[in-house]
């Protein structure tokens, strides 16, 4: 773990509270989503070697074909689609269904720690993570417990307020040096490779509405778990940028086929899915949509349709 951490750790650290501050605050919104970053391997040679690190929302739990069971992978999500489109040879998917950041250093199960998956020769990573180290799916288990018994209000929002200070706020700030950690470790794992940050896919309606009791979530849960979402999806496009990592935003491009659309329309599947995929997870159509915006992101027309 020594061997990632660079000298400047400490000054770095004193500077996160401050920086991540304003941003949740909205004072970085237009610096964060604007700014280009200098990604590292951005612009030169064909993409050889390609290693994918993440959570579910990379692993694709539920979406045929499942090809590792203690992972809950498939061979449909997103990194299998940009590996068989994009111009890769050497291809090794890792994501595992309910890592955290820690996972990058820690095996899950079978699965190494991802961080060993990468060397010297890595030409290209995808990261896509931070969504259980702010409490996903126990934020998803709590509001619909409350939403199912008060779906008129806000509940969910008090229980996490109740201390004064909204807790999910606070817990994607202290994420924030977690992501950063990571990113600093491929960097130094794989120096001459191009890092994507993926941020995560459009889960409930962007204009606030709900979709009671299919979603049982309360009238004014539905923009607050929204909002929640779319500060951890700040962050991560501002921590990459302060990696020199490129941002990959697949919110916009999935808003409209969030988990309360018709099952037709719909690319995030409900808490009762009616497509193969986890709870409030990505289906097949999410996959496809964010390996999209993933190939274009790296300039192959390929990844548009």
């Amino acid at each position: 773990m020594a061997n990632d951490m660079y000298p400047a750790e400490v000054a770095r650290r004193h500077r996160w509270p401050v920086t991540v501050g304003a941003a949740l605050g909205g004072c970085a919104l237009v610096a964060a989503s604007t700014a280009p970053a200098a990604a590292h391997g951005e612009g030169g040679g064909r993409t050889t070697r390609y290693v994918a690190l993440g959570d579910s929302y990379t692993s694709g739990p539920g979406i045929p074909q499942q090809v590792d069971a203690n992972c809950a992978r498939s061979d449909h999500n997103y990194p299998s689609i940009v590996a068989a489109e994009g111009a890769v040879t050497a291809f090794k998917d890792v994501s595992c269904s309910g890592a955290t950041t820690e996972n990058m250093w820690k095996p899950q199960g079978t699965n190494d720690a991802q961080l060993n998956a990468l060397d010297r020769h890595t030409d290209l990573v995808t990261l896509q993570i931070g969504g259980n180290d702010v409490g996903f799916g126990s934020i998803i288990a709590t509001c619909a417990r409350l939403g199912s018994q008060e779906p008129v209000g806000d509940p969910c929002r008090r229980y996490y307020s109740s201390s004064g200070f909204d807790q999910l706020t606070v817990n994607i700030a202290q994420t924030a040096p977690k992501v950063d950690r990571v990113l600093r470790a491929v960097h130094a794992r794989a120096p001459h490779a191009r890092v994507v940050v993926v941020g995560y896919p459009d889960l409930l309606p962007d204009d606030g509405s709900g979709c009671f009791p299919s979603v049982p979530f309360a009238s004014q849960d539905f923009p607050y778990l929204r909002d929640t979402e779319q500060r951890l999806n700040l962050v991560l496009r501002l921590v990459a940028a302060w990696n020199r990592a490129q941002y990959v935003d697949t919110y916009r491009p999935t808003v409209g086929h969030d988990m309360c659309k018709a099952p037709a329309d719909r690319w995030i599947e409900p808490l009762q899915p009616a497509s193969p995929a986890a709870p409030a997870h990505p289906n097949a159509r999410g996959e496809a949509a964010m390996a999209r915006a993933v190939l274009e992101s790296l300039g192959s027309g390929r990844g548009r349709g």
